[in-house]
């Protein structure tokens, strides 16, 4: 009764590994292999213990020959005996001690090649497995609508993609030879054991249930205890990732102690976990060699008697009894080990599973071509997340070739309005059109092909200048890049650099000024050449220089282009052919920059705000 509570929670836990099996699946003929290997290399290691007794025999049996009767239980039987017999008879005992130890050292060579080459083959498949788990996650994050990010900690995701996949990899490890090669190990010899001495094997009945439902009281709180230190980790990761990004913030405002006492008291709670994982996982190697040694000690009692008193257990088959039972106590405390590993590895794949299976909520679904050939059409659309709602009744309508302007207080809803368009997010309610088709219609590469966007703050990786220009079209000639460059009034700056566009721009283009981040990523945006260009407040933290400059850039790219401008600067739209006045994530005034400073409206005191004359 007591190995059914437990096993039914491990059953379960192993449950969550599915897609672990199915990883492993993809690798059938070698898992195959593995468990032969581990099969022969168990056998010869039983074969290597089953001389002990023809051994023994020849040792302490004085001048009679070694009998099949004595021998017979070593599963070699009567061809042993006679090979044996015959061997003293024509050469001697000591011959015969010689092709024994020569079998001995022969099995236990077969037995570690064997266990070496089952090693060799489980290796690749669990660093398979783990890869394939980072790069499932990190395609995960890549078809992810945006909003999906809004919620959730950098750091955490990190931590899954890191800390919990390193915890499921041991896992693996211990799915892999706790569930396969240990339990071949234990059963193997067990059934050998039950052939020498059934009546000392029913000792062993009382050990296993005995052990599995201490091993499992014992860890019914490490899951737990798992998901906390990995939420813990996720947290203290990304206190670091916003450190990082906010440095000079911080030494600004005299703020190291702040987010020190911060990191360090999470740090701790982190430390006090793993304290209290460690010490229960320790506890099933050690708790499970105590309870072997004492029921070796009651197998070393009653073998004897066995032995001496009733003389029913030939002394060798006690000895190779005694040594099969000795190698079976470290499987056994390996496949308690891995019990506690597999608890571990459940918290961990309960959090990757949780990204794995989140909803993507932008399906792409789309087949049809897109030209761009009219323009852009919001049609009663109404946005929300959860219970905030954040655009309500949208009705727009942007030509090919024109400009259109959003303007409005912070909150109002402009860059969720531009970012309906690329389908970041979809539209609770109504439909965006292009072309007067529905834009699920499209793929969202069609879709996303015809777009390009700069953001008010300049999102650049750790590479070379060339390379982040042609993020999008990675085989584009260096003539294009540079071209693109000018364009955007990015060619000076860059020729100038000791190795020109080949020039590594650091984490997060942080080798190059507020202006010469922002002209890349416009250069990045002419490269790709596309008909609409969405442009979020762009040059809204620059110097009055870099902002001339950019924006004398970003008018370059805008013509011949549609264009969706979200202002913070107004001066900068005052030739849109229409602004779109958003408060509350309503429309509330539009027209052009004359008519709407006419009305002596909303936009009319942002402008005055502004002081633009």
């Amino acid at each position: 009764m007591a190995v059914k509570v437990v096993t039914l929670p491990f059953i379960e836990d192993m449950k969550r590994f599915e897609r672990i099996f199915k990883y492993i699946g993809a690798y059938k003929g070698k898992l195959v292999t593995y468990v032969i290997c581990t099969l022969l290399g168990t056998l010869f290691g039983v074969f290597s213990l089953a001389m002990l007794s023809p051994f023994m025999s020849l040792i302490f049996g004085g001048a009679s020959p070694v009998s099949a009767e004595t021998i017979k239980t070593n599963a070699i039987g009567g061809f042993l005996s006679d090979f044996l017999n015959d061997l003293i008879l024509k050469d001697g005992k000591i011959a015969a001690l010689a092709v024994i130890c020569v079998f001995i050292v022969v099995t236990t060579l077969l037995k570690n090649l064997f266990i070496y080459l089952s090693n060799y083959i489980s290796a690749p498949i669990r660093s398979a497995v783990t890869t394939r788990f980072r790069n499932d996650l990190y395609e995960k994050i890549l078809v992810l609508p945006v909003g999906y990010f809004t919620e959730k900690k950098k750091g955490d995701i990190i931590s899954r993609m890191t800390n919990d996949v390193g915890e499921i990899e041991g896992s693996i490890v211990s799915t892999l030879e706790g569930l396969i090669k240990d339990p071949l190990t234990i059963l193997t010899n067990l059934a050998y054991m039950v052939y020498l001495s059934p009546m000392l094997s029913l000792f062993l009945l009382v050990l296993l249930p005995a052990t599995a439902f201490v091993i499992g009281r014992i860890s019914r709180t490490l899951k737990r205890q798992s998901h906390e230190s990995s939420e813990k980790l996720g947290t203290a990761l990304s206190i670091m990732d916003e450190t990082l990004g906010g440095i000079r913030v911080i030494k600004a405002f005299l703020a190291e102690k702040v987010l020190q006492n911060r990191f360090e008291q999470v740090n701790h709670e982190l430390f006090t976990l793993r304290n209290k994982m460690n010490a229960r996982r320790d506890l099933a190697s050690p708790l499970t060699e105590l309870m072997g040694v004492l029921v070796l000690s009651i197998i070393l009692y009653f073998g004897g008697m066995l032995a001496i008193k009733y003389g029913t257990l030939p002394a060798g088959d006690l000895m190779a009894y005694i040594a099969l039972f000795a190698i079976i106590i470290n499987p056994a405390k390996n496949l308690s080990t891995a019990f506690f590993n597999v608890q571990r590895g459940a918290a961990a794949i309960d959090r990757v599973e949780e990204l794995l299976k989140a909803p993507v909520t932008v399906e792409d679904s789309g087949i049809r071509q897109l030209e761009f050939t009219q323009g852009i059409e919001f049609r009663n659309v109404s946005f929300s997340y959860g219970e905030h709602t954040i655009l309500k009744n949208i009705n727009l309508s942007i030509p090919k070739g024109k400009t259109v302007a959003l303007v409005g207080s912070s909150g109002a809803g402009k860059s969720t309005l531009a970012d309906l368009i690329p389908r970041f997010h979809d539209a609770t309610s109504g439909e965006i059109l292009v072309d007067g088709v529905n834009i699920r219609d499209y793929s969202l590469h069609q879709l996303r092909s015809q777009i390009s966007i700069v953001t008010q703050e300049p999102i650049l990786f750790n590479d070379t200048i060339a390379h982040n220009i042609a993020l999008g079209l990675p085989e584009a000639p260096r003539a294009e890049i540079e071209q693109a460059a000018k364009v955007a009034n990015a060619f000076n700056f860059v020729a100038s650099k000791e190795e020109g566009f080949d020039t590594n721009i650091g984490d997060r283009g942080s080798k190059l000024s507020g202006g010469e981040r922002q002209r890349v990523t416009i250069a990045r945006a002419v490269l790709k050449n596309p008909p609409i260009l969405i442009l979020d407040e762009a040059t809204s933290s620059l110097d009055t220089e870099s902002e001339r400059l950019v924006q004398d850039a970003i008018n370059n790219m805008m013509q011949n282009r549609t264009s969706v401008v979200i202002a913070h600067r107004l001066s900068t739209i005052r030739h849109a052919d229409e602004i779109i006045v958003l408060q509350k994530g309503e429309i509330a005034e539009r027209g052009t920059h004359e008519a709407l400073l006419a009305q002596k409206g909303i936009y009319h005191r942002l402008v005055e705000l502004q002081e633009v004359k």
